[in-house]
Formats: C-alpha cells, structure tokens, sequence
C-alpha cells in the first residue's frame, strides 16, 4: 500500500506590515539597522527589497556588492531564515524621467532635457517634487504585494532620510500643496499618503544612548505625529549591556571604588579605577536616556555594539535581535 501523502505546509501569512520606514540621525546606524530589519522580514521565502533614496550607496557598501544604478533590484542575500533580500537605489532624476514619460510620454524628449540640466534643475529647485518622486518609487514597489506576481515584495524596507527631515519627507501632501492642486502630481500624492498612512506601515527610529540623537528622536516623534503616520518603534543602536547595579555604577562615578589587579602598580590601579569611573558616568547618562525614551510610549528594541564592526554574519545577528524584540510577523 502505498504512503499516504503528506498535506502541503500552509503558506507563511506575509509580514502585518507591507512598509518599513527607518529613520535616525545621521551616525546612529540606521542604514545598518534597515538593513538588519530587511534580513530580519525575509524568512521561509518571503521576498523583502531594501530600499535607499539618499544616494549614498549604503545599501551597496553593507552588502559588499557593486553600487545599485537605475531601476535595477538586485539581490542581496539569502538569510540562513529562507528568504531573499533586494536592493534598490532609487534616484530622483531617473524618478522625474520616468514620471514624464509616464504621466506625458515625453520619451527621448525627457531625456534631451536631462542632457541640458532641465532635470537636475527642476529637483532642485522643487524639493517637494523630489520627495513626491522619491516615495512615489517606494508606493509602487509596496502596490505590487504580497502576490506571487514577478516583482512582487512581501514587504519593503526604505532607509530613509535622517530624523531632522524625515516628517517633511514623509508629508507629501504638503510637499505638493505649492506645487499642484490637481492633475497627476496631485493624485500621485494623494495615493501615496494613502499608503503611508495605512496601517501596514510603520517608521522606525534609530538612535544611540547620546543626548543628540535621543533629542533628535523625541523631535522626530512630535513632527511626525501631525502626518498620522504611524510610528512602529525606537531602536537603541549599539548598546552595551552591563550586569552592574546602579548603586555600584554611581559609587564607581564617584570615585568610590578601588580596584586592585595583581601585579599592577598603585598608579596602573589608580588609572583603571578612574577609567571605569568614566564608564559608569557614561553608562548612568545612557539609562537616564533609555529612560527618556521610554516616557515616549512607543514600543522600545535594542540592538547591542558589536566591536567587530558590521558584516553580512553581523547583519544576521541584529536581524535576529530585532525580530526577537520586534513584532515583525502576523500574529
């Protein structure tokens, strides 16, 4: 008799949220952290594309791979989870190209005025149309999923502008309201607001324990809240976890504990307490901090300093962290 045959394992449910908007100053991470958070999506097959408007190829540098250019969406990785990561850098000009031959059917005459400078020109000088444009290329690769469609993403993860900029990036209404009242701009805007606002999208704000960055974030926190975009977490980057008590940490900023290693002369001793000193004061600043952000009421992760600096085995490491510490997945 033959082996009945084993029923087909269920589909994986697709991640609750279709968008991942990581914002954080510059410095604190948050290319890494959006790329961690890209690895960390993309498990038992799921297709995730990481996403970078700021032309800086930070996507490219981490993964260890040529620069991204045009419209392409390379592949990445393949996470030890079973899914695949692609990457796409998105530029403005080649964004504002491609809406005229769209929206106008400009074609060669689009790229004529590209060769003059016409399209550099206009980017600039209408930084609400660079955004409109930017986002308008992330709405598109959110609209085509989850599907088994070629192309199609479970979720998208956009590295995105720094915190002091992020609201105004983000708030394309806005963006447009000097520059259109209808007309294709306007609709483009309208629908990508649409998608923003849903509740499959979340922003992410990335931060270090320092007074800069942990302002910077509350600052984003406020801006954002009028644009009803919702705000999915506060991710403390490089952390270093220390098992002392406060009590032992502020006699130690005190100067009140003495360490003697043997072997050492009074001075080494004498060097290393101060040291250590040193430490803790930083140490009690960062939970006093922690404490900061936590009085926001957002949900709070924290992805530990890795000496060794990053790599595509770290990235797999502060995936791992993120989707113990994040809720990535449908319930």
């Amino acid at each position: 008799m033959s082996r009945a045959a084993r029923p087909a394992a269920p589909a994986a449910a697709p991640p609750r949220h279709g968008l991942h908007i990581v914002s954080g100053k510059g410095g604190t991470g948050k290319t890494t952290v959006a790329a961690a958070l890209a690895c960390a999506l993309a498990t038992e097959g799921r297709r995730v594309l990481l996403c970078e408007v700021e032309g800086r190829h930070g996507i490219s540098e981490l993964f260890g791979v040529p620069p991204l250019v045009g419209d392409e969406e390379r592949r990445l990785l393949r996470t030890p989870a079973g899914g695949v990561v692609h990457g796409l850098s998105i530029d403005a000009e080649d964004a504002l190209l491609e809406y005229l031959d769209t929206f106008y059917h400009l074609g060669l005459a689009g790229k004529a005025l590209d060769r003059f400078g016409a399209i550099d020109f206009a980017t600039s000088i209408a930084p609400g149309l660079r955004d409109v444009l930017l986002t308008g290329k992330v709405y598109e690769a959110v609209r085509r999923g989850p599907t088994h469609r070629p192309g199609a993403y479970d979720a998208v993860v956009l590295d995105a502008p720094p915190t002091g900029r992020i609201a105004q990036f983000l708030n394309v209404h806005e963006a447009v309201s000097g520059l259109a009242k209808m007309g294709p701009i306007r609709s483009q805007a309208d629908s990508i607001m649409t998608v923003l606002r849903a509740p499959t999208t979340v922003v992410h704000l990335v931060t270090l324990l320092e007074d800069m960055p942990v302002t910077e974030t509350e600052e984003a926190v406020t801006a954002l809240a009028p644009t009803r975009i919702t705000i999915g977490s506060v991710i403390e980057n490089m952390v270093t976890p220390t098992p002392l008590e406060p009590a032992v940490l502020e006699r130690a900023a005190r100067g009140e504990v003495e360490l003697a290693v043997p072997g050492w002369t009074e001075v080494q001793n004498a060097t290393l307490a101060a040291e250590f000193g040193v430490e803790a004061a930083r140490t009690l600043q960062h939970r006093e901090r922690h404490e900061r952000l936590t009085g926001l009421g957002l949900p709070l992760a924290a992805v530990t300093f890795d000496p060794a600096g990053i790599d595509e085995d770290a990235l797999v490491t502060i995936a791992a962290q993120l989707r113990d510490q994040l809720a990535l997945e449908a319930a």
